[in-house]
Order: C-alpha cells, then structure tokens, then sequence
C-alpha cells in the first residue's frame, strides 16, 4: 500500500505574505499580534490544501519567521548571550537581532553568521555552540504549531532538525574544542521535545539529519548511535521519521538502517543510483518513505517511470510513503499562478502544489491499479518536452568548449603592472560590490516600464538620471573605483536571463532565500546564447560621466545555472558552457566600449559543490573551465574581478586561486575575517577585497569596527593586495544606512593607508 507524505511546504505565502508582514513588523507598521496572525493564516491555508491534495502525512514546524536553523537554535535555548541586553527572556526581538542584528535604543550588536543550506541557495543562521553554552527548551513554537494544526483537525508530524545535523553545522570560537562535544548536554532538551509532543498527541516526528549524505567520521557515526539509542529509548515518544536529502546516504546507509527509529526517508532522485539501496540492504522493520519528486527543480516526474521502478523492487512490502526527495521550500509555490507561460512549456512545469498532484496521483494508480487524469496529463507534457528538446540539440558540443583556449595572454604579476599604470589606485583602494539602494521609485519605474505605462525614451531618462545621482554621490563618498547602481535590474541572474535566449520567467515563481529575501529563479529549458548586448550602454553612460572607473557588472556562468531550474536532459556542464559563451561576448563588449574593469560575479561556485567529495574534483574543473570562458580573450590591461559570498574556501582555494580573477572580493564581515585563515596557510597569488560591512544587517558598522576589520585581514593578507568593499551588493538597503556606513568604510581604508608604510 502506498501512501502519500510532504516533508515542508513554502511559508512564504501565495502573495508573499509573510514577507510583507516581517518588513512592516520591521518599520514598526505592524504589531506582534499582526505578525502572528499573518502566520497563522499561512500556516491554516497550508494545511487545509496539502489535506485538499490527498496528502495523508503533512507536516507542521515547517513555517518559520525566517530560519529553520534559527528556530532550532532557539528552540534549545543556544542564544548567544550578547543578545541577553535585548531582553532577559527569549522573545521576537531577540529572535529578529539574532538574524538581523539591532543597532537601536542604545544597543549595537551585529548578526549571527549566515551561509548556504547544503548544494541549494537558502541560506541559514549559523549556530554558535562553546564549552559554557547551555540548553533548555525555551522557544516551544514545535509544540504551539502541532497543537494549532491539531485543534484545526489536522493530525501533523511535526518536523526537527536532528541533534547531530545542528550540532555539525554549528562553529565555535574556542581553539580545540567541536561543538559536537555538547551533544550528551543537548539529547535532554531532544527528549523534552519528543516528550512534550507525544503527550500533545503526536504519533510521528520528522527528524531531519541531512549531515548523513555527507562524508562522516567513525567519530560521528558513533555519535550518531549513542544520540539515536539514547532518543529512541524515551518509554514514551513519538515514532521517529529519520530523514536525509539532497542525495542519497551512500556509505552511511547502513548506519542509517542499523538506528533504532521506527522509519527511514530516502532521496531516489538526486542520484542514479539511489533506487540501488532498495536492494542492497534489508528493509524489514523500518517504514520507508520514498522522495521520488524532485522537491529542488521544477519539471515534471516522470511518474510511469517511478511506477516501474517501484514495480521492479519486490523488496518493497508493507506501507510505503512517498513523498517530494525534500522539503518543498526550494521550489515556487503554484504553476496555476502564471497567466503568462504559454503551453507546452506550462505544462511541463511542476511546482509545490503540482509536486504533491504528482504524488496523489502516483498512489492512486499503485494502488487502484486505474490511471488519473492527471496521470495520463503528466505523460502527455513529458511527450511534448521529450518532442521539443529532439528538435533543438545542445548547439556547440562539449569538446569544442573544452578544446578552447581560454588563458590570459600574461600572468597576473604583469597584468598587474600594466593595470596599475592604467587605472594609478592607491593602496587599499575602495569599491562595492555593485547594486546600490532599489528605492520605490525605481521599482516602480521599472514596473509602470514593463506594463507599457511609461515610454521607453521615458524609462530610460529616469535610469540615467538615477545613475547620475549614483556617480555624484560615490564621488563625494570617495570611492576609488564606481559602479553604476544597477537599478535597470530587478535581479542578479533574471536581468540577463531575460536577454539571454533559452530562459522563460515566472511573475509568482518566488522561493526564499533568507528571511524576507525572496528570488524568482528564471527557468532554462533550452540552448542559451546572447542575441544582442546587455549591459554596455548603461556601463558607458555611467563612464562617461566621471573620470574614475566604473566596473561593468555582470553574473558569472556558474551562478546563473545554479540560481535557475535548469534543464535536467544534459550536463549540466555543457550549460554552464554555453551560458558562459554568452557572458564572453558581453565582456568583449564592455572592454571595446573602453571600460576597464569588468566584474563577473560568482557567488554561487561554492554552492555547486556535490555534497560528497569524491566527485567535487570533477566540478570544480568545470566550473573554473566556464569562468575562463566567459572572460576569455580580454586584453591584460583589463582588470577582471569576482564576487563570492557566504562560503567555506578551506577546501577548496586552489580552485579559486584557478579562476585567475584579478580581484576576489568575498563576505568576511559577518564571521569577523574567519573565512580569511585559509589565506593565512595559502598564498593566494591575486587581490583580494574581504568584506568589512555586513549589508545584510541593517546596522551602521563604525570606522573603528571596519579598521579592525581592516587590520585583522593585513595580518594575514599583504597590504598591497588588499581591497576595501562590502560583503555583498546594497540593493536591499536604504540610503539612510548605506551613505554613512560607506563613508565609514573610506574612512577607514584611509587610516589603513596611513598605518601602513
């Protein structure tokens, strides 16, 4: 018998209302009683359609305010106690300036380290766990949401993120010592939870340990059987849902089986050979639920293939559950809202809500032995995609782009040399990363311009003068090297994603990536090329009107292909190739239109990495080959610069010293320069700007707090290659906070440049 579960459903609501809610409850436009009601309507519309959709096992805890890691932290009570002056007792405020930060009323603390959920781009807040760090269960928002469902009619399973998942994602500042060591003090709150939830009610938990389809220690793995016996031996608990994604538990397998919980999820769709596992070990015991619904891209499951696969498995007995490979909180939430995706393309798209047609109707045909309308629906949109992709091959093959010659003609030193004496910078020369504040105006300039309300003679004076304004007030800041703002653009990798053939694009196709950050990741279902410039006009402008350089700002091939649903028919290597085909001919366009530096943003190379190391070598030569690519054939004189952000380099920097960027910029604020130690152990060859003001907190950073940043990164970095920027662009931000915390930022870069002899 088959039955149907979900592992997480989005929160964002269908007209992003929880979005709007926190950004009001920010300003101070909503009380805390509006915030929690618009919660709770979000939470009962997600319950109520997941149960119209005949999914029989449906989540609760899987709605945050912002984090899902921030929650857990709470949960067990690991505030850090910096944030003890914003209130004695665990409150939203204190849940807010943990992810926020708080520079108000005389308190001025800076946020808690965020950085990517495993391979996807939802990042999360980084626990922090010390020797004197102590636990309780203080924030118990598991136990209020199972009992809001269940008062509603609705029997939930409630979601957890697992003891040694939180614990092995957490860092620590004291030297020697792993946060991991905490976990015989962290099992008691574990247990209070289940406790509390079985008395509440609940049958089942979902407890997520995601850390199992990563390499593991035998330390580990024996951490792993003393925290499951010692859970799994409460006399009165739920039965425990064991559950890992975003790839298949591999050489843990066994350990996974050999834990004394009651039922095992598995992901059969992020690699080939997951369906293996069915047969390579033995099932009785365990309940199973099967992820056989990409829950981390968009198109259609082939669901006559996964009824054979199913079919092909007579280990398989008993109830089985299937369900999305992870939580749905990756994808958009309908296809129903896009009026503008024209068929076939539409109905070969499957979102949130589609994903779990797909499951109901998947066990409807197991079981009933009779084929739905939406069965024989989901065959029809896989014969037209199957009929489209036949009749567009890839365009150039992989060897030509491997065979390119894509090397600079000298190496860096000299680039260097001939750069200096072309763009004369001083020491420590100050820049940003490229966006600056998208205030109501632009959004709305940019919006009446696509609806036809304003002419394009119209829009395109407004942007000037926009980026006029932008020009003058960097100048008076101080800034070294400009850029033009980017307010043309409404995000990073959509902006060119519409200009670039192959792409379609959703109006209501939003996932979150942090907190009240959402993005619309455009969706690549075909061969990519560049059919006219993109940036160019806008970059000369801002050139022509200041003697200092502007950067030409652009995204980078890998971050393009890892912030879109990409196709799933190819490699994705030969994509990221042709994306990266496109992104030279912009580049050579900007360096004819006389602009020196060029920008090619990379923030999502680290995020690519398989989550198993045996196969990041592999990746890492493609993602460098596609950088090289994109810039291939520039003069030396032009000064190519990259932006990552949010992202561990230990392992990894000789690949980013292979990318050959004249300039890396990277987020370093927010950890306080620890993403700078690798450096001290390597000697990276090229400039490096580490950031020294966390945009992503609404907090003015101080001359003094940047020139201590500042002096932390010379320690380990030499003076003559370091630069002074942001962590990230400042679209987000308001000018209220970005024009001084700039001025603060040049300050210090002069002080530097002072100190430094």
């Amino acid at each position: 018998m088959l039955h149907t579960s979900n592992l997480g459903f989005p929160r964002i609501g269908f007209h992003r209302e929880l979005k709007k809610g926190l950004e009001k409850y920010w300003k101070a436009e909503l009380t805390q009683q509006d915030l929690l009601e618009i919660a709770k309507t979000i939470r009962m519309t997600n319950w109520q359609l997941q149960h119209d959709l005949g999914i029989e096992v449906i989540p609760s805890n899987d709605f945050s305010f912002y984090d899902q890691i921030l929650d857990t932290i709470c949960m067990v009570g690991a505030v850090p106690s910096r944030y003890q002056v914003i209130s004695k007792e665990f409150d939203l405020d204190v849940y807010f300036a943990m992810a926020r930060g708080k520079q108000k009323d005389n308190v001025n603390i800076p946020a808690m380290e965020m950085t990517k959920w495993f391979n996807t781009n939802y990042h999360y807040i980084v626990p922090e766990i010390e020797p004197d760090s102590r636990f309780s269960f203080i924030y118990q928002k598991i136990l209020a949401d199972y009992l809001e469902a269940h008062k509603a009619g609705f029997q939930t399973r409630p979601v957890l993120i697992g003891p040694l998942t939180f614990l092995l994602l957490s860092k620590t500042t004291a030297p020697g010592f792993s946060p991991l060591e905490k976990l015989e003090e962290l099992l008691p709150v574990y247990q209070s939870v289940l406790t509390e939830l079985y008395k509440a009610g609940a049958e089942w938990i979902q407890i997520d340990e995601p850390i199992l389809v990563k390499e593991l220690s035998t330390q580990v793995k024996e951490a792993f059987q003393t925290a499951y016996q010692i859970l799994c031996g409460i006399p009165n608990r739920p039965q425990l849902m064991l559950t890992s994604y975003f790839g298949s538990p591999g050489e843990n397998t066994d350990l996974a089986f050999s834990l004394p919980v009651e039922g095992i999820h598995l992901d059969l769709v992020s690699e080939e050979s997951s369906w293996d596992i069915l047969d390579a070990i033995p099932l009785e015991g365990k309940i199973l639920s099967l992820g056989i619904v990409n829950g981390h891209n968009i198109w259609r499951t082939d669901l006559e293939h996964v009824l054979e696969e199913l079919k092909k498995h007579p280990s398989l007995s008993g109830d089985i559950y299937l369900a999305p490979s992870c939580s749905l909180i990756h994808v958009p939430l309908d296809i129903n809202l896009e009026e503008h995706i024209a068929e076939p393309m539409k109905s070969w798209l499957s979102f949130a809500v589609q994903k779990l047609e797909e499951i109901s109707a998947l066990a409807t045909v197991f079981n009933e032995g009779k084929k739905s309308s939406r069965f024989i629906k989901n065959q029809e949109a896989l014969k037209s995609r199957s009929s489209f992709l036949s009749q567009h091959g890839s365009g150039i093959e992989q060897k030509a782009f491997l065979e390119r010659n894509t090397e600079r003609k000298h190496a860096f030193p000299k680039r260097k040399e001939v750069q200096q004496s072309l763009l004369n910078l001083p020491l420590f020369p100050t820049t940003t990363i490229g966006s600056f504040p998208q205030t109501k105006e632009i959004r709305r300039a940019r919006s009446r311009f696509s609806k036809g309300e304003l002419s394009r003679e119209e829009y395109e004076s407004f942007m000037k003068n926009e980026i006029n304004n932008v020009i003058q007030i960097q100048e008076k800041i101080g800034l070294d090297v400009l850029v033009h703002g980017e307010f043309e653009r409404n995000d990073m990798v959509q902006y060119f994603a519409e200009q670039l053939e192959g792409f379609i694009f959703t109006e209501n196709g939003w996932v979150q990536s942090f907190g009240s950050r959402y993005v619309r990741p455009p969706i690549l279902f075909g061969n990519v090329s560049r059919p006219h410039a993109m940036t160019t006009r806008w970059i000369s402008y801002a050139q022509s009107l200041t003697s200092k350089p502007v950067k030409g700002m652009l995204t980078g091939p890998v971050t393009i292909l890892q912030w879109s649903f990409v196709r799933d028919d190819q490699p994705r290597s030969l994509t990221c190739f042709q994306i990266a085909d496109a992104i030279n001919a912009e580049v050579l366009d900007l360096e004819k239109a006389g602009i020196h530096i060029i920008q090619i943003d990379e923030p999502a190379l680290r995020e690519g990495l398989p989550l198993k190391k045996d196969n990041w070598q592999a990746y890492l030569d493609w993602a460098v080959r596609a950088f090289h690519i994109a810039f291939a054939g520039v003069a030396d004189e032009t000064q190519i610069h990259t932006h990552m952000c949010y992202s561990e380099f230990n392992e990894i920097i000789a690949s980013i010293a292979a990318l050959d960027a004249d300039v890396i910029s990277i987020e370093a604020a927010r950890s306080g320069m620890e993403l700078l130690n690798v450096f001290s152990g390597f000697q990276y060859p090229n400039d490096i700007g580490p950031g020294i003001y966390d945009i992503h907190s609404p907090r003015i950073p101080s001359i003094a707090e940047m020139t201590a940043l500042l002096e932390k990164a010379a320690q380990v970095i030499p003076p003559t290659q370091l630069w002074v920027n942001p962590d990230c662009g400042l679209k987000t931000r308001n000018w209220q906070e970005v024009t001084p915390a700039l001025q603060n930022m040049v300050e210090a870069a002069k002080i530097l440049r002072s100190n430094t002899k």
